[in-house]
């Protein structure tokens, strides 16, 4: 394609286009035809012309105009490239043709992809190869020496929520390619662009085949940035850092990267490149006025130029053959061609061709063979197969058989963790086991080294332990000294004051040194145990591995010494080892035999240390060579090594200590009590579910896993989902049986009957046609003829039929999707239809088939059960007896499905195929079209624009980007996560501004003259913390902005206009001013009595009704009736049963709402249970297992024939209290149900069978459900973590949408984030909300508070995607909640503190410590964890400011009290922190300004959520702190000891999110009400 013919179209006046670039870097850049020699205007080596003059060089000329493109920092590139005519051969069509749009020409491909662009275009490039002229791969390096091309799909820089434009257009053998840059200075994040004459091309994603050319250039441009992070002080780097301070820096910032095998060749590929990053960065000096530093003079950079130049271009030796006598790597004096005069800021080095080529083929070679390391090192580090020790082969190394002896009650590990699926073992949390004993299913104590040290498959081996749990302090044991002493604590493991526990299966165990210290970990299904001192008992089990320790050791030690480590060969190691003296502490005897027999049975031990060891040549040395084949040689048994550490938490608890009297396991897994709808579903389920259909499935989660090994580096919560994707198990759609009755070939369509009337059009109605030799009337279903390839035929629902004007009999339809078209996938009943809003008009010509869809309207309340369970399985026994015959399939539907609001609504009877003209689907889309319009009054005092009336003096948000100087770069650690977000400006509208006179005035053309108000939080961090969170104060300061730049409308009244509220949380858009700010002067001031301010009119008590009227862009969200609320009578609020019900917290806030009186209430943990009855003693609070409870429910009513449930829980339901029987609520009693069922996790199953529903039938969901089922309530709201829609694949949420369905619930589904609810913390839950047909779905309240977390999408199928809330990061109509705000008035106290009651010392100073603290007088559970000195130690050693952890503790070691020397840092978390995202956020400290983590169950510095020291005290948060960040009044009480009542803090839902809910069902109820 002609390139240069296509410029000049785009192009006016014949002038070349420019490069654009941005301000703070590179110049604007000509790209001319010149012949001309210039300097180089890149970092990248000119290279000579040839005498055929094949060569193009770039001039660059400073006052040639820039481009308007803003892109970051970036480094001029390479631009030295041949001019030939452009001749594209068939070879280039290297993409294979997708479904994508093609365009010929490139040209037309940026015209179709074409956005706001404003000077040059900018596109985004995925799917591309880059390749020569005959259609070859190349490295983007090649096009020093030739023309390169590209083929690829081009896509719209910016993205798109535009399904059409993501999809983008394919573009073969386009360009030639002029030239390529680097950027993405600023953001530490490289970008590659390369540039054609047409536009310049953000290099996204290479095709798979061309992957293996992209990555290494990828790889230099990484190196070029993590050099400028190092370098620039900006980046927060140093510039007087020395080569080797440099190269340390950036090998730790690649660390674990997928390219490199560790820090050695990250090391080598830096210097390797000096050249080229050196060049790069020079590069930056000339093209950016900004930079703080010339990068061309600093010491560290010159010398990785001169350390890249002694090495002669990294591989001489390796030079390819090319037939032609090639000099490869610098002459010496090149190497000194640099940099001698000031002016100068790169050097030229010159290459014929020839050496180019050389060189970037000797790189190439290189790179791969790097990368060929990596991967033989990881296969050598994870093999295949785990070799098993044999236990008779041990035997003589261990005691006797001695049996496990311990008359301490222990608890069940079940019931000391959370359980929440998790998928990955390195999330587990972390604890310490002091006092331990391993034994197997017959108490025997059992040789730890029997499990395998990695997880594996088929494990014939079944090990047990029990101890005493304390938190992980990172201690291990000292081999220099007692075995038996821990290096953790002075006092004997005896006496360690924790949790005595009992474990569940040990599924593997690690070990790992450093110095002479080791630290073993074993691992469960529910947590990692570091290992302390053992039990008296057990402590002869575990000298022979702490022995085995020593002697790898030793071994390490002994190679170490040698010149060269493969002089020593297996032989020769045992043969020194059998030489050790009796004294030596890893000596096993003086025969040579014996020895080896030792070191080989114990082998795995000894290679995991050497697994572990950082030097590559002692990894790989003769003698582990020789140990493996020795293993193999005398064990035969493999087991395979899982490739997924994926954990089921659904087992019980076999360890032999459950089946004991005195400590029988409170946990003990029982079936789920159900009735016999719910067995129905689940069970046809998981009997029906074919194997094959998660083969495309499983392929996507590989292709994930994929991707997310190429983010080398996320933070766990910023990169964690941005969305939430339901996993699309849809059913392949089933093609129609050849029985399916067909419409006859019978062509004839005529009407039946008379005309009914016309439409409004004047289009005359008929109520049935004839149509292919079969009637069809209104409020029918048909198949209509689609041209499309679905597989599934459309159906559509006859709304009314018509003769339109020119003769053409018509129907009008609204799409009915299958239920495996709906987000229910798989789970859905192949018979059922839902009605949908996409409707359409078609021709009756179009019909295919006639077919039958029962229209179901069926009985609502738990009176009818009976009989819709009847006649349901007299219709499915029907439906069977007609697919046995061979007979269509007859559909029914009863719900409505709107993807867009998330929802199953009740079908509108009232509404549909009433056959009048009228469609309901129309209406709505007609509503949705009116509420887009933009409309303008004649007075031009008033506008509506969102469907929301906005009028002069009106107060209005707008986004904090819109102006100037309010963007703050705020940091990423998480605990800080907010810092530097802002909520909406408060503006005052002044004056309508319309920019151009048109018969209609458009939002683009008109603009509001506002006068701005100031927050706070705008003059300073502590008077945003002393203030009231609605007080905005008055300014001079007016601006001019496009409408569109509204974001909502809000009020501002006079202080004692606000009524005083104690609600959890606020939702009132309303604010107060009663002071004038002067930005300029920073001055603030009482409001001077001639400043006039409007305040906003209405009555309060009628504003929610006045305000509705009027409508809003932010969605009705005021609570200044709250007070009436919360007076309302019993009579008024819902009878609600809470399951699973914890502390309370979601009752609690439910209660506040005014929506819910719990009357009853079911937990299983006593704490817990005496926590709620504290809380609501008003409540009936059943400590019990929910499956029990439902069984003695369903026999006192006589329904114990559709109950079932275990004997167990028979038994258990026969034996309760007769008061506890007489307690039991009914149904007809119960409007309704809320509760947070457990959901364990069973994913990693590649199959369905028997095996996999008894387990299914254990988890506590089935039983949730069936109470919704046998009480049929109202309402009901299921909560649960944001995982549960993915959990098992998303069978669990797809089944319980399902059932919920099946019962005739409306259903809606989403996910919200509680610190967007005016809590300080991040904590993301799923909801299901259900309400009977008979009342309203309550929507999902609107977020109140900044807070930085994406949009919570759910994926639904089709690829569309749900989400229940916006996103507040840009902005909302409050700040977010702090750290400060909630804890920081409290009195301090110290490691351990245990006092009950405390006086508070302080008057409460923010407006969340005011509501928090209500009419409290003493402070109660102001208690800590006690850490140990060392803990202590570390925490006294941790910096007091935001984002410090364990990175900053100094690396030394301290003596402690007992006289024992330890490191400071554990060891464990620097040496295994490049597999655990360098362990970020243990031993942190919180941030004043940040929020808090997610609460947990357990905060410890070791643990799950590191983070959990205060900002400024040396200690651990206390249990009323953690309760404040959940949003817990001072006024809630807990229960039990402090772990019980961290426990129920970090299980519950947050009161001010449950209060949020609570007012959307309230607005439901009431709303219904007032119709």
């Amino acid at each position: 394609m002609g390139s240069a013919a296509l410029l000049d179209s785009t192009v006016p006046n014949g002038e070349a286009p420019v490069s654009a670039v941005s301000d703070s870097s590179v110049s604007g850049v000509t790209k001319k035809k010149s012949k001309k020699k210039s300097p180089l205007s890149g970092t990248k080596m000119a290279a000579k012309t040839s005498q055929k003059e094949k060569k193009r060089n770039v001039s660059q000329c400073s006052e040639e105009p820039a481009g308007s493109r803003k892109l970051p920092k970036r480094a001029s590139a390479c631009r030295n490239f041949k001019e030939r005519s452009v001749c594209i051969s068939d070879k280039s069509c290297l993409v294979e043709t997708k479904k994508d749009q093609f365009a010929e020409e490139e040209i037309l491909a940026v015209r179709i992809t074409s956005g706001q662009d404003d000077g040059r275009p900018n596109r985004r490039l995925t799917d591309f190869i880059l390749h020569d002229e005959n259609g070859a791969p190349q490295p983007l390096e090649m096009l020093e020496l030739d023309d390169m091309f590209i083929s690829g799909l081009i896509l719209p820089l910016e993205e798109s929520s535009d399904r059409e434009k993501e999809k983008g257009v394919r573009c073969e053998g386009f360009g030639r390619i002029e030239s390529w840059d680097i950027s993405g200075y600023e953001d530490g994040s490289p970008v590659v662009w390369i540039s054609t004459d047409i536009a310049d091309y953000d290099c996204r994603k290479p095709a798979s085949s061309y992957k293996k050319f992209y990555d290494h250039f990828f790889a230099k441009a990484r190196a070029c940035i993590e050099v400028y992070k190092k370098l620039s002080r900006s980046s927060g780097g140093n510039p007087d850092s020395s080569l080797d301070e440099l190269l340390a820096g950036v090998v730790r910032s690649i660390s674990g990267s997928k390219h490199f095998s560790g820090g050695v060749s990250i090391r080598d590929f830096v210097l390797s490149q000096g050249e080229f990053i050196y060049n790069q960065l020079a590069g930056l000096d000339e093209t950016s006025k900004k930079n703080d530093q010339i990068f061309a003079e600093i010491p560290a950079l010159v010398a990785l130029l001169d350390e890249s130049s002694k090495r002669g271009n990294f591989m001489q030796e390796k030079a390819p053959s090319t037939g032609g006598s090639l000099t490869i790597g610098l002459k010496s004096g090149d190497g000194e061609n640099k940099k001698n005069q000031s002016d100068s800021s790169k050097s030229t080095l010159e290459e014929n061709e020839d050496v180019k080529l050389a060189r970037l083929l000797q790189e190439e070679e290189y790179w791969q063979s790097m990368k060929q390391k990596k991967n033989q090192g990881l296969a050598s580090m994870s093999s295949k197969f785990y070799i098993k020790i044999n236990e008779d082969e041990i035997a003589n190394d261990y005691p006797l058989p001695a049996y496990y002896k311990n008359s301490v009650e222990e608890i069940d590990e079940f019931i000391v963790f959370d359980s929440d699926i998790i998928s990955d073992s390195d999330q587990l949390p972390r604890s310490m086991l002091h006092n331990w004993s391993l034994y197997n299913s017959d108490l025997r104590l059992i040789p730890l080294e029997l499990l395998p040290m990695k997880p594996c498959t088929d494990i014939d081996v079944t090990i047990f332990g029990s101890g005493v749990m304390t938190s992980d302090d990172g201690s291990g044991f000292c081999l220099d000294t007692n075995p038996n002493q821990s290096s953790s604590c002075g006092s004997g493991a005896q006496d360690a004051d924790g949790i005595p526990i009992y474990l569940s299966a040990i599924k593997e165990w690690m070990i790992e040194f450093g110095s002479s210290m080791v630290f073993i970990s074993i691992r469960t299904d529910m947590a990692w145990y570091r290992l302390g001192k053992p039990s008296k008992q057990y402590a002869p089990w575990y000298e022979t591995v702490l022995r085995t320790a020593r002697l790898a050791i030793s071994i390490i030690t002994l190679l170490k010494e040698q010149s060269r480590v493969a002089r020593l060969s297996f032989a020769d190691v045992i043969k020194r080892l059998s030489e050790f003296k009796k004294d030596h502490g890893a000596y096993v005897s003086s025969d040579q035999a014996a020895v080896e027999r030792y070191v080989v049975v114990h082998g795995q031990i000894i290679l995991q240390l050497f697994s572990e060891y950082p030097d590559e040549k002692i990894k790989r040395c003769a003698f582990v060579i020789g140990l493996t084949k020795k293993m193999e040689e005398r064990h035969h048994t493999k087991w395979l090594v899982k490739k997924k550490k994926v954990l089921q938490k659904g087992e019980p608890n076999l360890n032999p200590r459950a089946a004991m009297g005195p400590v029988q396991s409170k946990r003990k897994v029982m079936q789920a009590t159900t009735t016999r709808l719910i067995n129905r579903i689940w069970g046809e389920y998981y009997s029906n579910y074919s194997p094959e259909d998660l083969k495309e499935e499983t392929n996507c989660d590989l292709k994930e896993e994929d991707e997310v090994e190429e983010q080398e580096e996320n933070e766990e919560d910023d990169n964690e989902e941005e969305k939430l994707l339901v996993s699309e198990e849809t059913q392949k759609p089933r093609a129609i049986s050849r029985s399916t009755k067909l419409c006859s070939m019978n062509k004839e369509i005529r009407w039946i009957g008379e005309p009914v009337g016309k439409t409004c059009s004047g289009e005359v109605l008929y109520k049935k046609a004839f149509v292919h030799g079969e009637a069809i009337a209104v409020g029918g279903a048909v198949i209509v003829e689609d041209n499309e390839s679905y597989e599934l035929p459309m159906i559509y629902f006859v709304e009314y039929m018509f003769e339109a004007l020119d003769g053409t009999k018509m129907f009008h339809g609204r799409i009915m999707h299958r239920g495996s078209q709906t987000v229910l996938g798989n789970a859905a009943n192949e018979r059922e239809v839902f009605l949908t809003n996409e409707c359409l008009a078609m021709g009756l010509e179009d019909i295919k088939q006639i077919i039958v869809v029962d229209i179901r309207l069926v009985p609502w309340g738990h009176q009818h059960r009976k009989d819709n369970a009847n006649a349901d399985k007299i219709d499915r026994a029907q439906a069977e007896d007609r697919k046995r015959k061979g007979l269509p399939i007859e559909y029914y539907c009863k719900s409505l499905y709107w993807p867009e609001r998330g929802a199953f609504y009740s079908l509108p009877f009232k509404t549909m195929g009433l056959g009048s003209g009228f469609c309901h689907s129309c209406k709505i889309k007609e509503a949705q079209k009116d509420k887009e319009t933009f409309e303008v009054n004649s007075s031009r005092t008033g506008f509506v624009y969102k469907g929301t009336e906005y009028s002069v003096n009106d107060y209005v948000y707008v986004g904090p980007h819109h102006f100037d100087g309010e963007s703050t770069e705020h940091l990423t650690f998480k605990g800080g996560r907010n810092v530097g977000l802002k909520p909406f400006v408060v503006c005052q509208v002044l004056e309508i501004i319309a920019t151009k006179e048109t018969k209609r005035i458009e939002e683009k053309y008109t603009q509001v003259k506002v006068r701005r108000f100031f927050r706070p939080e705008d003059i300073s961090v502590e008077k945003a913390y002393c203030s009231d969170i609605r007080e905005i104060y008055y300014s001079e300061e007016t601006h001019v902005l496009s409408v569109e730049k509204i974001e909502g409308k809000c009020e501002v009244r006079k202080k004692n206009d606000i009524p005083a509220c104690d609600a959890p949380a606020i939702f009132q858009q309303v604010f107060f001013c009663e002071r004038l700010y002067d930005p300029s002067k920073g001055s603030l001031k009482q409001l001077p009595a001639h400043t006039k301010l409007r305040f906003s009119t209405g009555d309060v008590d009628g504003d929610v009704a006045s305000r509705k009227k009027k409508g809003k862009c932010i969605e009705g969200e005021d609570n200044l009736g709250y007070e009436k609320q919360s007076k309302a009578s019993q009579e008024n609020c819902l009878a609600t049963l809470d399951i699973f019900a914890g502390c309370g917290g979601l009752s609690e806030g439910l209660r506040k709402s005014g929506v819910s009186l719990t009357k009853w209430a079911i937990e299983y943990e006593e704490p817990a249970g005496d926590a709620f009855k504290l809380n609501h003693p008003e409540s009936a609070m059943f400590i019990n297992n929910c499956n029990v409870i439902l069984r003695a429910v369903m026999e006192k009513c006589g329904d114990a024939d559709d109950c079932i449930s275990t004997s167990e829980a028979a038994e258990l339901a026969a034996a309760l209290k007769e008061k506890d029987i007489s307690d039991l609520p009914l149904p007809g009693q119960v409007d309704f149900i809320n509760g947070g069922p457990p959901c364990q996790g069973f994913s990693g199953m590649n199959r369905f069978n028997t095996s996999t529903w008894s387990k299914v039938q254990c988890e506590m969901i089935l039983a949730f459900l069936s109470f919704a089922d046998y009480f049929r309530p109202k309402y009901f709201l299921l909560e649960n973590v944001r995982n549960f829609v993915s959990f098992n694949k998303g069978q669990t949420f797809r089944l319980t949408l399902a059932s919920l369905l099946e019962m005739g619930y409306q259903v809606r589904f989403g996910i919200l984030e509680a610190g967007a609810y005016g809590v300080s913390q991040s904590r993301k839950r799923a909801f299901i909300w259900a309400a009977s047909p008979e009342e309203m779905l309550p929507e999902w309240p609107e977020p109140m508070h900044v807070f930085a977390a994406p949009e919570l999408r759910i994926t639904l199928s089709g690829n569309l995607q749900y989400a229940a809330a916006r996103s507040t990061a840009s902005g909302a109509p409050f700040r977010a909640i702090t750290v400060r705000d909630t804890i920081g008035e409290l009195p301090a106290v110290g490691n351990g503190a245990s006092k009950q009651n405390l006086e508070y010392q302080n008057d409460p100073v923010s407006w969340f410590q005011k509501k928090i603290r209500g009419n409290m007088v003493l402070l109660t559970d102001h208690i800590s964890k006690e850490m140990n000195e060392l803990n202590l130690i570390r925490c006294q050693k941790i910096p007091k400011r935001p984002g410090s952890d364990w990175h900053d503790l100094p690396d030394e070691k301290i003596k402690l009290s007992t006289g024992q020397i330890v490191d400071l840092i554990p060891w464990c978390l620097p040496n295994t922190a490049k597999r655990h995202n360098q362990w970020k956020g243990l031993f942190g400290r919180l941030d004043w300004e940040g929020n808090f983590p997610t609460s947990i169950t357990d905060p410890q510095p070791m643990g799950k959520v590191g983070m959990c020291f205060h900002p400024e005290q040396d200690r651990i948060l206390t249990v009323r702190e953690c309760a404040r960040s959940q949003g817990f009044p001072d006024s809630y009480q807990f229960a039990g000891n402090i772990q019980h009542k961290h426990r129920q803090i970090g299980n519950a839902v947050p009161p001010p999110l449950a209060y949020a809910l609570g007012r959307k069902l309230k607005e439901a109820l009431d709303s219904k009400r007032s119709t």
